[in-house]
């Protein structure tokens, strides 16, 4: 179990964590003590317990806007699936249409020819 001291509001804590985790902790703790001191010179020193309350409150608003953020990014890409998908079916629907077209077309085109060539051996015997 990894141990380390973060200093929030100018005091020392002392925090447990995971083997590994101490820098976060550290890095969160700086997050913290930022947002209690930017709170801190609006409205001056009104105690730890309701400078850490606000900023947990601040930090928690920021954490819920990027959660709904998240969620609607995760919407728009559900929505993008979903298109492609349809767009892939479209298009499967498209070419299989070209392809009927142009089998109808080659059919013409050889029917074609051997008319002509039917036309063409009668004036020859003819």
């Amino acid at each position: 179990m990894g141990q380390v001291v973060v200093e929030v509001n100018g005091r020392p804590y002392t925090m447990n964590c995971s083997d590994g985790e101490e820098e976060h902790l550290v890095e969160l703790a700086q997050l913290l003590d930022a947002e209690v001191s930017t709170i801190k010179r609006g409205v001056g020193q009104v105690g730890d317990i309701r400078l850490l309350m606000m900023a947990g409150l601040v930090i928690a608003d920021r954490l819920s806007e990027a959660l709904r953020k998240i969620e609607d990014l995760q919407d728009d890409v559900q929505q993008l699936k979903t298109a492609r998908t349809g767009m892939a079916k479209q298009g499967a629907e498209h070419e299989d249409m070209v392809a009927a077209r142009i089998e109808a077309a080659a059919k013409r085109l050889e029917a074609l020819a051997r008319e002509r060539a039917e036309q063409g051996l009668r004036e020859e015997n003819g």
